[in-house]
């Protein structure tokens, strides 16, 4: 008989993995779950949404909303749909409840977790970096090699804009750690399951 596993379980707990840190301070922080939601555009949706994550003590990383097609399966964006992509922290074995919850929300069409799927994800980051013009030069080489754009170059300070997964961000934000980073901005997570499976 084939045993089931629940959504939660695909968890980050591969031991060939090492632990994840927080790119600045290189604490020990939980691994990550990555929720998609197809919600109807109404108001007090985010509040019903967030309150049952933090009713289970789960912290929500980030949280990205933007339209989404009018129906699955539509063509068109008429408004009357947002899609949350939330990236969140806590015990696993609570994911399976928090989903479950979720999607008996009047105005959740569906929440899936994807942790452990095959996805496209992205991240955007602005980083300012105070410094002297003539100590760029490793700045810059790390810009490059990350595909980082210098999006401001003023006489005092630089920003660089950085794309990609989330890994790579990270990286990017620890080796830009020596430097004086003056401000960070993320925007969070968004992806898409390939093949033909749903978002």
């Amino acid at each position: 008989m084939p045993t089931t596993i629940q959504r939660g379980s695909q968890f980050e707990l591969d031991p060939g993995k090492p632990v994840r840190r927080h790119p600045v301070t290189e604490e020990v922080i939980q691994p990550l779950h990555t929720i998609s939601l197809l919600v109807r555009n109404k108001p007090g949706v985010l509040v019903r949404v967030s309150l049952v994550f933090s009713r289970r003590g789960y912290n929500i990383e980030s949280l990205v909303v933007s339209p989404a097609l009018s129906a699955p399966g539509a063509s068109e964006i008429s408004g009357d749909f947002s899609r949350m992509t939330i990236t969140c922290s806590g015990d696993p074995d609570t994911l399976e409840q928090i989903i479950k919850q979720l999607e008996k929300l009047i105005d959740v069409v569906h929440a899936i977790d994807h942790t452990g799927q095959s996805v496209i994800e992205s991240e955007l980051a602005l980083i300012k970096v105070t410094i002297a013009l003539k100590e760029r030069t490793e700045i810059l080489q790390i810009a490059e090699h990350y595909r980082a754009k210098v999006v401001d170059y003023g006489s005092e300070s630089m920003i660089l804009r950085v794309e990609g997964e989330t890994d790579k961000i990270d990286a990017v934000i620890a080796l830009l750690k020596p430097f004086h980073i003056a401000e960070l901005v993320r925007s969070g997570k968004i992806l898409m399951v390939r093949g033909s499976l749903t978002t």
